[in-house]
């Protein structure tokens, strides 16, 4: 008899098959591997193998541009003026930066990944994960919006296939056995908390509606806006390519020609009228033949459509001018630059606030699997990330300094020296030791002397 668990579990697997074929068109997309658009299929058959489609990977780039600029520094408690040593110890040794890299550039290109926080081989060290939405899959509770359900797939070196469920409260993992699931492992725990936490780009309230089937909240491509501009580039940069081609083989004709010299001597078979074009040698023995070939069009046409294209992708992606080189080869002032990057950083900067409350997600269910209680200081990490603009050093320093001597109405300075030094991007370790150097160096050393002469005046047998 079906549980209602694993009833869940197969509406969710059913889910996860359903989303494939749009995970797949972002992924051909992010890899330069979509087919060729507004092509005429009879062109496409004259051409055959001369016609090599010219992906220009806008989709990539995009995502590149974002994801550079998503890099988390640290988490802290609520109240803590540094990063947290113990969480960020826990990530390190996790390899977070670069889970976290693969992670934000997964959802950025295919509009959603996840991450799992479980117990390790070491029991100070819980294990964390990111997967790919091609073999995971969530839903939410429509009442409180928090992750109620999730699936993982997988399939091991032996061919094995494994599903596992989890729910607020566990975690359920279950093998394929001809066509049956046999129960494999349980894991239960009073979190109340999923473990499978998605990290979703651009979610929506309520999701929308595609093809009659609702897809719920599952986030969408940040390129998403872009594919028909992309389709549209790419063919007429391959159309580029064709004309270059008969730019370089000029189009010929001749008259006063008979069939006879349209033969190939050595074969007897018609000679491809392609292969004409392509730099065969015309002869013939009639006294009225003519050759001679047309003039070609310059490719013009074709730049200043490759150029219209960019910028108008640029726009729907807030890209600055400098991004796609159209501006001229003069370097534009860094108050230009700051101006011209704005809107991509406020949407750099609107990503990391929705991320970020995932990333603060995956640390409560650390604390939760070393047994720390489930405490409101908890529920209150702050992630740290860097900073989403690209101010120069000099300026960032100045602005840095300037606000660390001002003083409020009481002498405090208004920046904290220890906030000065995160935001000119030093991690926590060494601010760390920043800290150790300012504790010495406030220390008198003739007050250091006498502590030492007193010590050694009590230690034994002096």
């Amino acid at each position: 008899m079906t549980t209602e668990m694993e009833a869940t579990r197969d509406r969710l697997l059913g889910a996860l098959r359903r989303s494939t074929p749009a995970l797949r068109k972002n992924d051909l997309y992010f890899e330069g591997e979509q087919p060729l658009r507004f092509i005429a299929p009879a062109l496409e058959q004259q051409l055959g193998y001369r016609l090599s489609p010219i992906v220009i990977n806008m989709a990539r780039y995009v995502t590149d541009v974002y994801d550079t600029r998503m890099d988390i520094e640290g988490f802290r408690f609520a109240g803590q003026d540094s990063s947290d040593e113990e969480l960020w110890s826990i990530f390190q040794q996790n390899d977070g930066p670069l889970l976290s890299q693969q992670a934000h550039r997964e959802s950025l290109a295919l509009g959603r990944s996840y991450a799992i926080v479980g117990e390790g081989d070491d029991p100070e060290v819980p294990l964390l994960t990111v997967e790919s939405p091609f073999e995971a899959i969530h839903e939410d509770d429509p009442r409180t919006h928090e992750v109620k359900n999730g699936v993982k797939i997988w399939t091991e070196l032996d061919k094995t296939k494994f599903v596992s469920f989890y729910h607020p409260n566990g975690r359920q993992t279950w093998y394929k056995k001809g066509n049956l699931w046999v129960e494999d492992s349980v894991e239960e725990n009073d979190f109340d908390l999923c473990r499978l936490v998605p990290l979703v780009n651009d979610p929506r309230i309520l999701g929308r509606f595609r093809m009659g089937k609702f897809d719920q909240r599952l986030g969408r491509s940040v390129f998403h806006d872009l594919i028909p501009l992309m389709d549209a580039l790419n063919k007429i940069a391959s159309d580029m390519m064709v004309s270059a081609e008969f730019h370089a083989l000029p189009r010929r004709w001749a008259t006063g020609l008979d069939e006879g010299d349209f033969i190939d001597e050595a074969t007897g078979e018609p000679v491809d009228t392609f292969s004409l074009i392509a730099g065969r040698m015309w002869g013939t023995e009639s006294e009225k033949a003519r050759f001679g070939q047309f003039a070609e069009a310059e490719l013009t046409n074709f730049h200043n459509t490759t150029k219209l294209l960019t910028q108008q992708a640029a726009m729907l992606v807030a890209l600055p001018p400098h991004y796609t080189t159209f501006t001229g080869d003069n370097p534009a002032s860094a108050d230009a630059i700051r101006s011209a990057e704005s809107p991509l950083v406020k949407r750099v900067e609107r990503k990391q606030q929705a991320l970020a409350s995932r990333w603060e997600r995956l640390q409560r269910l650390t604390l939760l699997t070393l047994g720390y209680p489930d405490t409101p200081e908890a529920r209150q990490i702050e992630t740290l990330w860097a900073d989403a603009s690209t101010p120069t050093i000099a300026q960032k320093a100045d602005a840095i300094v300037k606000l660390v001597q001002a003083r409020d109405a009481q002498g405090r300075s208004i920046l904290p020296i220890q906030q000065a030094r995160e935001d000119l991007g030093y991690t926590a370790t060494v601010q760390s030791r920043m800290a150790d150097w300012d504790m010495e160096n406030t220390i008198d050393p003739q007050l250091a002397a006498a502590n030492r002469e007193l010590a050694d005046a009590a230690a034994p047998g002096s």
